[in-house]
Formats: C-alpha cells, sequence, structure tokens
C-alpha cells in the first residue's frame, strides 16, 4: 500500500473549490492547491503552488508526491481553454505518478448540446483514456448559479424562464463531501449523479426566488427552440433517481436571499 495520501485541489479558489478545499483539511492528509496566481495565500494548513493549467508551467513541480488530484478548476468565461488544461494536467500527472484524478461533471453533458456541456464531456473523455485511475461524478445545478441569473433577469419588467424546464439544484458543500469521500477511495471510474433533494419547474424557481428577494415580477416562460430546448424540457438538466442531496432551494433562499 502506497505511503503517499497527499491530495491536490486544481480550481480551489472557485465555488466548489473552497468547499472542497475546506473538506479536504479535515481529512488530516497533505493537502495542496495550485493557483495561477504568482502570490500564493499564506496558507498553514495547505500547500499552495503556482502552475498554469493553460500552459502546463509549473504543473510538474506542484504535482510531485501527488497521490490524488480533485479537479475542480473551470473557467466559464474562457471554457475552451478547459479541454488542453485538462489535458496538461493528465500528462504532469502521468509524469508525476499521480494514481487517482476525481473529476466533477455536469449532469445532462451528454444530452445537452450547449457548447461549455460540450467541453466538460471532452474532459470526460480525456479522462477515461488518460491511463490514470479516474473518478468522475456529475452534478446538477448549483443554486448560487440560479441565484446570479435571477438577480440579472429580474431587472427587466419581466423575468423570462424557459418553459417546461426543470432544474435540481444541489448545495456545493454537499457535492463537496461526496468529492472528498471518492478522492479517499479508489478509482471508481463514472459513479451515480449527485442531485439535489427536488426537482422544481423554472417558473416555480423564478417565484420563490422574487418572493424571497421581495421583488414584484411577472414571470414569463419562453419557447426555447432548437436542440438545447429541446433537451432542457426533454429533463436532461435533472437526475431524480439520484436526489442524494439534503439543502433544499427554500433554505437556501432564507439563508442566502430573503433580506
Amino acid at each position: 500500500m502506497t505511503t503517499n495520501d497527499t491530495i491536490m485541489v486544481t480550481g480551489a479558489t472557485g465555488t466548489l473549490g473552497r468547499e472542497v478545499l475546506e473538506r479536504a483539511r479535515r481529512t488530516g492528509r497533505p493537502v495542496r492547491a495550485l493557483t495561477r496566481r504568482a502570490a500564493v495565500p499564506d496558507d498553514s494548513g495547505v500547500a499552495w503552488y503556482t502552475g498554469d493549467l493553460t500552459t502546463g508551467t509549473g504543473l510538474d513541480e506542484a504535482l510531485t508526491g501527488v497521490r490524488t488530484v480533485i479537479h475542480c478548476a473551470s473557467d466559464i468565461r474562457h471554457f475552451k481553454n478547459d479541454v488542453p488544461g485538462f489535458r496538461h494536467l493528465l500528462e504532469a500527472g502521468e509524469r508525476a505518478g499521480v494514481e487517482h484524478v476525481v473529476n466533477i461533471s455536469i449532469v445532462g453533458v451528454d444530452e445537452i448540446p450547449y457548447p461549455y456541456y460540450r467541453v466538460k464531456l471532452e474532459g470526460e473523455r480525456l479522462l477515461a483514456d488518460s491511463g490514470i485511475g479516474w473518478t468522475n461524478l456529475r452534478a446538477t445545478q448549483f443554486p448560487a448559479l440560479l441565484d446570479l441569473g435571477f438577480r440579472v433577469l429580474s431587472k427587466l419588467p419581466v423575468v423570462l424562464v424557459p418553459s417546461g424546464t426543470d432544474c435540481q439544484p444541489v448545495d456545493p458543500g454537499e457535492v463537496a463531501d461526496r468529492l472528498v469521500e471518492l478522492a479517499l477511495g479508489e478509482p471508481a471510474g463514472r459513479v451515480s449523479d449527485f442531485a439535489g433533494p427536488a426537482v422544481h419547474p423554472a417558473a416555480g424557481l423564478a417565484k420563490d426566488w422574487l418572493r424571497a428577494a421581495g421583488k414584484r415580477r411577472a414571470v414569463l416562460p419562453v419557447h426555447v427552440p432548437g436542440r438545447i430546448g429541446a433537451a432542457w424540457r426533454a429533463g436532461h438538466l435533472t437526475a431524480p433517481d439520484h436526489a442524494t442531496g439534503r439543502l433544499t432551494w427554500e433554505q437556501y433562499l432564507t439563508e442566502r436571499v430573503a433580506p
């Protein structure tokens, strides 16, 4: 049995990565985190390394001595960089002797032809073909993403939402718990999806958010044409058979949105 039990977290400053890093600390194992910044945080509980996934710079040093990587890094604004970045990570991981890569993906990436989802799906394929032991977890939407969307949409007189579309928000902290649990185990391939406790119509989510935020707006469901809209209406954003999460949308609204 290997004596190397170091965990590396990529994307450690993001919404999910911060949650993963906090839970990785609690394992008692050596923990590293990757950042693009030259000035690393002064953190007594984590060894921070500077590395750039896009270019591959600094990855060999950062991954030397690491057994497990929890890969949370993603740049939704420049998501075309995600695939080459993941490739650089996997190549450096193979050189460094990394034994297990745990990846977070999204429910519906193989059904919804949204460009970002296609990138996430290509990342899954890279991981499966990498030759490194791997585990892939798909999760549903984080409440903060819906919250942000409704904050933007509520600036208009009418809040537009896709008709016939359901969502299943899940707490990122609970997803982080699952990722760290998987990282402590052996490579498991694609594991069961991780979804929130309840499926909600998009219009219902919007009305709930407006009520919690104290805003008076009409909610108008609109038909989204094309393959993306059809995939949404077919329920591919949800995983009702894997409603593992516990924190509800209503709890999120009470804790984070209500005045």
